[in-house]
Formats: structure tokens, C-alpha cells, sequence
């Protein structure tokens, strides 16, 4: 019974997660963003990366705060979710519709991440994480941000053309809503308020994401399945719902660059600032160094450098194009993680 209990609890997360993200999150971003004058390759690397990726960075949090060594379900559920994101999100962006990339801020977003799957691997390979892992981290965050912004200067280009959706959602439209969508209602201000329905999203993800730890720490605990397990499959794909509607939402309007953009500079975010901000925090607080060593998460992040390789490789062999057939093979990937994964439970 208890079992049942933690993982309806589990479900329930990640419904409310994903209608946050869907009903108001991309709502009050896109407002957001308006408001900033941010392109659209830009937005979907900062703003939406940081948003949609709030229940990675608030699971870490919680994971290496919490007594008791539970750092492998932060570090797992990052590294999890990094590859979700890569070949599940970006499968599926390229089966919803056909586009080609601009390549400058796709080349730009490859590329710094390839240097932070670099540092996650300087990490595990080493066994845990310092300060300087987490200066670092943070430090090459804050190098990314600037990129985005002086890129276009850099490397000129235009963004893409868009047909946008014949009604935008409304975040307080509630025809035919269901009980979820009637209880979040009555949580979050008015659509016209959207600062503060942005924020009212980022407090109730951090909520979940609290419960989420919890549950995933029980769940390990009754089935005698390492943490790290959990996190690397079950909690990573929970917890990247939000970027998988973010990104299948802009990619449906023809916004393929913001989609991929948004899919990277997510994974970008995860490991610089999803595990940098938290490792600070634990350390400025506790002290010592945040172990990394065993349950899977060398193999994991290992698999995650190869699959950005063979992202890059396929993007560069179809002149920066995105259809079905990459759509598939990324797909093919991601299954073959996954069930490589159930196989050495």
C-alpha cells in the first residue's frame, strides 16, 4: 500500500508540473520576453531554459540539503533529464515539424555544452565535487548568458518566421477544464498579472519538487533500488515535462530554433547552475566536498557526452535540418538508454 501511495503522490507532481508549465508558465514567458525584447533563439536559452528547468534545480537543492546522502538523486535526475531532453525532447521537436535550424545560436549552444557535460564529467570521474567544480559551474553560466546576448553581434542572423496559434491560451480561460486546471485557477492572479503568475509558478514547482524528493527517496527505500536509479529514469523524465510542452508548443508554431534552444540551454542551466548553485549552497553550509561516486552516474554521464556528440554529428550531416528521420534516431537513442537502464536494475 504504501508503494501505491508514493507513486500516486508521484503522478500527481507531475500532472500539476506539467499543467503549470502549459496552462501559465509559457503564458506569462512569452509576455516576459516581450517586455525584455529578447529574440526568440535567446528566450528560449535564458528565461524559458531557467523556468522550465525549476524542478532540476530545486530537486538538487533539496537532494543535497537533505541529511543523509542524497546527492545521487540530484546529480541523477540532472544527468537524466540532460539526456531526455537532448534525444527524447529533441526527437520529438523534429517529428512535430520538419524545419532548418539557424545554425549560429545552435553552434553556440553546443558548444558551451559540450564544456559543462566537460566539467560534470571532471566531477564524477573524480569522485565528488569541490568549490571550484561549483565556481566553475556557475562562472561559465554566467560566460553563457553574455554569449547569448552579444552572439547575434557576432554572428549575424535573423530569427525565423512563425505563424502563431489561431487562439492563445489563456490562463484563466476554463471551458471544459478539468478538476486540475479548476484548483490551479483558483491558485494564480490574473493572465494580465503575468510577473506574478511567474512567480506563482517557480513557488509551486519548488513544492512539488520537494514532495518529489521525498517520494523518490521512500519509492528507493521499500523497492531496495538505488536512488540514483530513480532519479536517472523515473524522476528526470517527470521533471522534464516542462521543457518537453515548452519546447512542443514553440515547435508546433514553426519556432524550431527556439525549441532546440530551448531544449540545450535547459541542459545548460541543469548542470551549471542545477548543480553548481546547490553544491555552493551545501558547502558554504555544511562544508567538505558532494560525493558522485557509484550508482550508475559515471556510465550516465558518459552516455550523455556521446549522445551530444552524435546530436552534433547528425545536425552537421543534415545541413543543420531537422525531419522525422532524426526525430527517430534520437528517439531509438533514448529507448536504448532507458532500457539499458532497466536491464542493470
Amino acid at each position: 500500500m504504501p508503494i501505491i501511495l508514493y507513486s500516486l503522490a508521484m503522478l500527481l507532481c507531475f500532472i500539476l508540473l506539467a499543467r503549470i508549465v502549459d496552462k501559465f508558465f509559457v503564458a506569462s514567458l512569452d509576455r516576459i520576453s516581450n517586455d525584455l525584447k529578447l529574440s526568440s533563439d535567446a528566450a528560449g536559452a535564458t528565461l524559458m531554459a531557467v523556468g522550465s528547468s525549476a524542478p532540476e534545480l530545486f530537486v538538487a537543492l533539496f537532494s543535497v540539503l537533505k541529511p543523509g546522502d542524497h546527492e545521487a538523486i540530484g546529480i541523477g535526475s540532472i544527468v537524466g533529464s540532460a539526456l531526455f531532453n537532448l534525444l527524447a525532447i529533441g526527437g520529438m521537436v523534429a517529428l512535430v515539424k520538419k524545419t532548418k535550424l539557424t545554425w549560429q545560436p545552435v553552434l553556440r549552444d553546443i558548444l558551451f555544452y559540450f564544456v559543462a557535460v566537460g566539467l560534470l564529467l571532471w566531477g564524477v570521474f573524480d569522485g565528488d565535487f569541490s568549490m571550484w567544480n561549483a565556481v566553475a559551474f556557475l562562472g561559465l553560466y554566467v560566460v553563457y548568458v553574455w554569449a547569448v546576448v552579444k552572439w547575434r553581434k557576432i554572428f549575424p542572423y535573423e530569427d525565423m518566421e512563425f505563424t502563431p496559434e489561431e487562439k492563445p491560451a489563456d490562463c484563466n480561460e476554463n471551458t471544459k477544464a478539468n478538476i486540475v486546471d479548476k484548483a490551479l485557477w483558483l491558485v494564480f492572479p490574473k493572465a494580465e498579472r503575468y510577473y506574478l503568475v511567474f512567480f506563482v509558478s517557480i513557488l509551486l514547482i519548488a513544492g512539488l519538487s520537494w514532495v518529489l524528493v521525498e517520494t523518490a527517496i521512500q519509492i528507493s527505500v521499500i523497492l531496495n533500488i538505488p536512488e540514483a536509479i530513480i532519479a536517472l529514469t523515473v524522476l528526470a523524465i517527470g521533471t522534464s515535462v516542462p521543457d518537453m510542452i515548452s519546447s512542443l508548443i514553440v515547435a508546433r508554431q514553426g519556432r524550431g530554433d527556439m525549441a532546440i534552444s530551448n531544449a540545450i540551454g535547459s541542459n545548460i542551466f541543469d548542470i551549471l547552475v542545477g548543480l553548481g548553485l546547490p553544491f555552493m549552497i551545501a558547502m558554504l553550509i555544511y562544508g567538505g566536498t558532494i560525493e558522485a561516486k557509484g550508482q550508475n552516474l559515471l556510465a550516465s554521464s558518459v552516455i550523455l557526452f556521446a549522445s551530444l556528440v552524435a546530436f552534433a554529428v547528425l545536425l552537421i550531416f543534415n545541413r543543420w535540418k531537422i525531419n522525422w528521420v532524426t526525430g527517430a534516431i534520437l528517439l531509438g537513442l533514448y529507448i536504448f538508454y532507458v532500457a539499458r537502464e532497466i536491464v542493470l536494475l
